[in-house]
C-alpha cells in the first residue's frame, strides 16, 4: 500500500532533504525512524529537494508498507521524531501517485528581516532592509510571471531536460518599519538554486546596483550571467504543494506576517 505524508520542518540543522553519504538529512532521520517503528527497511520519496538549512512549511513524501499498521504511527513518529520535522497528516493512497512528480504546482516564501533577533534566525535572513527601493523590487517582481525560461537563473541550466518554468503568482510585501520582508512565487517546477538567485537579484535592484530593466534583459536573453550569487538559505521555506488530487492548507502560518 502506498501512503502520502504530509509533513512540515525547520531544515536549518540539516544539509537539505535529500539523503546522501556522510550527511545529515530530513529524509535519512524520518527513513531512520519510520524503520524503527515498523520493523522492516523504509525508504521515502520527497516531493522535492532542498538546499542545505532552507525550511518546509508543507512538505510530502510517499512510502510504500507491505503490512499496515495497527497502532497510531503519526503520534508514534512525532514522539520519535525531533522537534523540528512534524508529521501532520498520513493518507492513504490508491493506485501509485508519485510524490515529486504529480505535484502541479509549488509555492516558496522568502523571509528577511532587518534587526537581530536569535528567534527568527533560522527561519529568516538577516539584511539591511531600510537601505532597499521596495518599489523598484516590486517592479521587478511583477516582471516574472511574464516569463516563462528560467535559464538565466539557475545555477546549472545545462543539467536539466529544459528551463521552462511556468510562473502563476509573485510578489513581494513589506511591512510598515521596514523591518520584515516576505517574498512569494508559485510555480509549477523550479530549477535549482533558481528562487534564492531570484532574492539576490531582487536585493541588488533594491540598492540600485541593478536597474529593473538589465533584470528583465537577463530574463530575455537566456543567457547564464557573469556572476551568479545567492541569497541566504534559512529564509527559504517550501510553503505549498499541490497535486490533483490532494490540496489541503499548509498548516504551519508563521510566514504571513504581512497582509496582502
Amino acid at each position: 500500500m502506498r501512503y502520502f505524508l504530509h509533513i512540515g520542518f525547520n531544515g536549518f540543522q540539516y544539509r537539505g532533504w535529500q539523503r546522501l553519504p556522510g550527511i545529515i538529512s530530513v529524509q535519512q532521520v524520518i527513513e531512520e525512524a519510520l524503520t524503527a517503528i515498523l520493523k522492516q527497511p523504509i525508504e521515502i520519496v520527497g516531493c522535492g529537494r532542498t538546499d542545505a538549512q532552507v525550511n518546509a512549511s508543507q512538505y510530502f513524501f510517499h512510502m510504500d508498507v507491505a503490512d499496515p499498521w495497527d497502532f497510531d504511527l503519526m503520534y508514534r513518529l512525532n514522539k520519535r521524531l525531533p522537534p523540528d520535522i512534524s508529521i501532520y497528516d498520513i493518507f492513504t493512497m490508491h493506485g501509485l501517485p508519485h510524490a515529486r512528480f504529480d505535484a502541479i504546482s509549488r509555492s516558496y516564501d522568502y523571509l528577511m528581516h532587518s534587526y537581530k533577533d536569535p528567534y527568527l534566525h533560522p527561519i529568516s535572513s538577516l539584511y539591511n532592509l531600510a537601505e532597499l527601493d521596495v518599489d523598484l523590487m516590486q517592479q521587478a517582481v511583477a516582471i516574472l510571471p511574464r516569463y516563462n525560461d528560467y535559464y538565466a537563473l539557475c545555477k546549472k541550466p545545462n543539467k536539466n531536460d529544459h528551463t521552462i518554468c511556468n510562473v502563476s503568482e509573485a510578489w513581494l510585501l513589506t511591512d510598515d518599519k521596514r523591518e520584515r520582508m516576505q517574498f512569494h512565487i508559485s510555480s509549477n517546477r523550479f530549477l535549482g538554486g533558481m528562487i534564492r538567485i531570484i532574492v539576490h537579484k531582487l536585493l541588488e535592484i533594491g540598492q540600485k546596483k541593478l536597474t529593473v530593466e538589465a533584470f528583465e534583459t537577463i530574463l530575455a536573453d537566456k543567457k547564464t550571467p557573469s556572476s551568479i550569487k545567492s541569497a541566504l538559505p534559512q529564509g527559504l521555506h517550501l510553503s505549498k504543494v499541490t497535486y490533483p488530487y490532494l490540496d489541503i492548507p499548509t498548516r504551519s502560518q508563521f510566514m504571513t506576517f504581512l497582509e496582502k
